[in-house]
């Protein structure tokens, strides 16, 4: 009998699982379904490029329509799993929900922003998770400028060239750093604007930044965010955001006209919600073999999920791209061989390392014991990235899209009209002559 596979999320571990699948399993072995809210998968390392316009956003995501052939790929969400009955409730993103019934499911539903209750957060920041925040970001910063170029008011000109990063993760670094790189980029069509008069600050809770990297190069990138005029504040979160004044615990205040929320993600609730077993912060207990501890028929890996690390024991692999996409992998495998009743294969794999891009051909990498720093970490970025770039189609895109940035100076338009498009449509009706008025002037 031919076995349902559900995977819910089309993140790195929702892809690559089912692409492995459709690759290894045997006609009429198993049918794969593949539920994401978006349709498509985010490759989050060139979000902060694609924020800056060194890339073009739609060449950072991969339709899932077009990479899964062969899988049935659900638009919308999972709002609920029943695993006892074997269903899940679906909402599509139009119409009324209903439940899809499997056989297996493969919990891959990632992370979500990791939001805190500070004031004034949701009024006046904005995350930095999804391409689409990428898009409105750089659209923003662009019109920040245009906007304090055009004012006569020292107060608004003053705020609106005052940006502030919270989260000194890979996210973080990037963001400001690629938005800086924008904003210098920008600055030569708004002649009236003095490079020192953008104030530009990055604010982490804890003693350092870029974690995963070794301690050095974090000490490193602050170093040289300092000597680009970034104001790198340690061990200050963001305690309030009120008015848009983004005030930290160390006191520091800055009125910014740009708040970017960069502070890390959380397991998304989803499992918890729907009974799978959890740790503390809300990923799902996982086995060494990307099973759910305790559940039959049921996997997991990847951010939302506590996969034992192998090469550390006691701790559990890190909640990046490098092993969700090599846990995706082996998913894949073990997957097909759950459903022909063979052994399951262990998931171990060293941490190979990190890269940073910091825009102004600079970068940080540590490969093993190797770390490179300025030019020669942001090529190790770039290739590094090139690499796991998924399919050959968007692999090229994006080099030609690098290699396009050597010749010609990246455009410097904000488009924020796109964002709400309705707009000019609504006034254009708002002031349209009534039917009487045109039944007079008849």
């Amino acid at each position: 009998m031919r076995k349902q596979i559900l995977v819910v999320g089309g993140g790195y571990v929702g892809l690559y699982a089912a692409r492995g699948l459709r690759k290894l399993i045997r006609s009429g072995e198993a049918e794969v379904t593949i539920i994401d809210p978006r349709g498509y998968m985010t490759y989050q390392p060139f979000l902060a490029e694609a924020a800056a316009g060194a890339i073009e956003p739609r060449h950072v995501v991969a339709p899932l329509n077009r990479v899964l052939r062969g899988a049935k790929v659900l638009i919308g969400k999972v709002t609920h799993v029943d695993h006892d009955r074997r269903v899940a409730t679906f909402q599509p993103a139009q119409g009324r929900p209903y439940e899809v019934a499997y056989d297996i499911v493969v919990m891959a539903a990632g992370s979500i922003t990791r939001g805190l209750p500070i004031k004034g957060l949701a009024e006046h920041a904005v995350g930095f998770k999804t391409v689409g925040e990428a898009v409105h970001l750089r659209n923003h910063v662009l019109a920040q400028l245009a906007a304090a170029a055009s004012t006569d008011d020292p107060e608004v000109r003053r705020r609106a060239l005052t940006f502030v990063v919270v989260g000194g993760g890979f996210a973080g670094v990037e963001a400001l750093a690629e938005m800086q790189g924008l904003a210098d980029d920008a600055l030569r069509y708004h002649p009236g604007i003095a490079r020192e008069e953008l104030s530009w600050t990055l604010a982490e809770a804890t003693g350092g930044i870029l974690p995963e990297l070794h301690e050095s190069l974090g000490e490193w990138t602050a170093e040289a965010l300092r000597k680009r005029g970034v104001d790198v504040r340690l061990n200050a979160p963001l305690v309030s955001a009120e008015n848009g004044v983004a005030t930290l615990s160390d006191g520091t205040t800055r009125d910014a006209g740009t708040i970017v929320w960069a502070a890390g993600g959380r397991p998304n609730p989803l499992a918890a919600a729907s009974g799978f077993p959890v740790d503390r912060i809300g990923r799902i207990r996982a086995t060494e073999y990307l099973t759910v501890d305790g559940l039959p028929d049921a996997f997991a890996a990847g951010d939302g999920a506590a996969v034992p690390d192998l090469t550390n024991p006691g701790a559990f692999t890190a909640p990046n791209a490098q092993h969700a996409v090599r846990q995706a992998k082996l998913l894949a495998r073990n997957l097909v061989a759950y459903v022909r009743g063979r052994k399951l294969k262990a998931y171990k794999h060293a941490y190979l390392g990190s890269v940073a891009g910091l825009g102004h051909h600079q970068g940080v990498a540590q490969v093993y014991r190797i770390k490179l720093t300025g030019f020669l970490g942001w090529l190790a970025h770039r290739a590094y990235h090139l690499a796991w770039v998924p399919t050959f189609n968007h692999k090229a895109k994006v080099l030609a899209d690098w290699t396009l940035a050597m010749f010609f100076r990246r455009e410097a338009v904000q488009l924020g009209g796109l964002e709400h498009p309705e707009t000019d449509f609504q006034e254009a009706l708002a002031t349209a002559p009534t039917q009487a008025q045109t039944g007079r002037a008849a």
